[in-house]
């Protein structure tokens, strides 16, 4: 499971904190801001989401949401408005602004938990259909779509199961899979199959993709990974 990261900016300090104290209870990584002028001198490309009140100094969480999605890097974080505020032009403009839900105060924990997990999620699901069609390190491509692999232009046939591999290798660069781990995900529909199998399909594979053989590093003892040289 993804560790999302949270930020909440409002100027309740103690709203903040019982925020803070909730969501991390359900596993998310959160941090505070008590004001828009704050969380704007924040890296605030590696949050997955935004919690905004509307009504803040001098900067609103209205103008902090458009000065975010006029700028390519933020443009993309979801954002839920919390507000005390409850009249169906606030509602209209925060969605018109990009957010993604809005909650009016006073509400309850279980809401804003619920609602959290709600735009969380489909996020996943918009980033799924984003997924690239191609995976490419230096010359070696590997196209999702045709089931093939090019290096320096040219194809390299791969068996289904030796592409299946190298494709999960080089999806989760440095991430060590062990014998278990790539069983379990390229022959899960099949009864029995040796350890060996995937040694014999490692060396194969190896040999195929030429200078990118060296990329496929073995741990001892743990299994293989893709790392860049």
């Amino acid at each position: 499971m993804k560790n999302y990261r949270i930020l909440v900016v409002d100027d309740e300090e103690d709203l903040c904190e019982i925020l803070k104290f909730n969501l991390e209870n359900e596993g998310y990584e959160v941090e505070t801001a008590n004001s828009a002028e704050e969380a704007l001198k924040m890296d605030l490309n590696g949050y997955d989401l935004l919690l905004l009140d509307v009504m803040m100094g001098e900067v609103s969480g209205f103008k902090m949401a458009s000065l975010l999605k006029k700028d390519k890097k933020t443009a993309n974080i979801p954002i839920i408005f919390i507000t005390a505020k409850d009249t169906e032009n606030d509602t209209v403009t925060g969605f018109n602004l990009g957010a993604d839900d809005y909650i009016s105060k006073p509400f309850s924990l279980r809401e804003v938990i619920a609602r959290v997990k709600a735009v969380l999620r489909r996020t996943q699901q918009d980033e799924a259909e984003r997924a690239p069609e191609q995976i490419v390190y230096k010359t070696l491509v590997v196209d999702i779509v045709k089931k093939k692999v090019n290096i320096d232009g040219e194809e390299t046939p791969l068996t289904k199961k030796e592409f299946e591999i190298l494709f999960l290798l080089v999806q989760n660069k440095g991430r060590v899979f062990s014998r278990e781990d790539i069983l379990d995900r390229i022959w899960s529909d099949e009864v029995y199959v040796l350890d060996r199998t995937i040694d014999v399909n490692i060396t194969r594979l190896r040999k195929k993709i030429g200078i990118y053989g060296k990329c496929i590093v073995t741990r001892l003892g743990y299994g293989y990974c893709f790392e860049a040289k």
